[in-house]
């Protein structure tokens, strides 16, 4: 049996002096999608970065690829570079000029300061056809400032897919996007996910998304309130557990 290719085990993460993840333990087997889901402010984003490592963890443990993330967050190089981040949006597009080509070559090349595949054909030919892959051939020479949402989302997936990777995180990838964009992005998403083996978690609002697309579901609000297939943890009465009361975000799409 394959071991898992992510694990945390009592994972405590604080947050301006107050436990915003407590005690949350899970694995994420190979080749499957997970939704992470719950109300605002349950500490998914939070969650999410502790688990790559871009924020400090109070207590527990995260084990990727067979290897354990570090107490100050550094995983091998050789780990590093199976991973890929989506994050809800990329702050720095608008920081310096940087176009779509460049910004996917930046995903061929190893973690670390030195670039020595920079203009290498391998590389060149690597980054053609995520492009491809990804429908963006047209946006190669685009600045990301100049991007839609969709087809930012779709670069930025182009960056996943520019060399092998085994674990895709995304954080509200499909945040901001009309119901076209999100449904465009939503299957090519599967459709790699297919294609490359990826293992995937993926923090969602899109509960109608979530039952149809993921193996399963982990229900946060500071602690983890529920795991397990998405019907077994999208019921009713689950659902009402942990978002509470007042307010149950399932969402019913209309083509029409």
């Amino acid at each position: 049996m394959l071991s898992p290719v992510l694990m945390a085990s009592g994972l405590c993460v604080e947050r301006s002096g107050r436990l915003a993840v407590d005690d949350v333990s899970f694995a994420l087997e190979a080749e499957s999608d997970t939704a992470l889901v719950g109300p605002n402010g349950a500490g998914k984003s939070t969650l999410v970065a502790a688990l790559l490592g871009l924020l400090p963890r109070k207590s527990g443990n995260v084990e990727i690829l067979g290897h354990c993330l570090t107490a100050d967050g550094r995983l091998p190089r050789s780990i590093r570079a199976q991973i890929a981040y989506v994050p809800q949006s990329l702050a720095l597009q608008g920081l310096f000029p940087i176009s779509v080509k460049e910004f996917v070559g930046f995903g061929f090349d190893p973690p670390g300061p030195r670039f020595p595949w920079k203009g290498h054909r391998k590389r060149q030919q690597s980054v053609e056809q995520a492009l491809q892959r990804t429908d963006c051939v047209d946006l190669r020479s685009q600045l990301l400032s100049e991007l839609s949402g969709g087809q930012l989302k779709r670069v930025m997936l182009s960056f996943c897919v520019v060399r092998p990777r085994k674990l895709l995180v995304l954080d509200e990838a499909q945040a901001g996007l009309d119901f076209p964009s999100n449904e465009r992005f939503q299957q090519l998403l599967l459709d790699l996910r297919r294609q490359e083996g990826w293992t995937v978690l993926h923090v969602s609002h899109d509960l109608d998304m979530v039952r149809r697309s993921s193996d399963q579901v982990l229900g946060l609000n500071r602690r983890l309130c529920c795991s397990g297939c998405p019907d077994h943890t999208l019921t009713p009465e689950r659902l009402q557990e942990l978002y509470g009361p007042n307010m149950v975000p399932y969402r019913h799409h209309c083509s029409g």
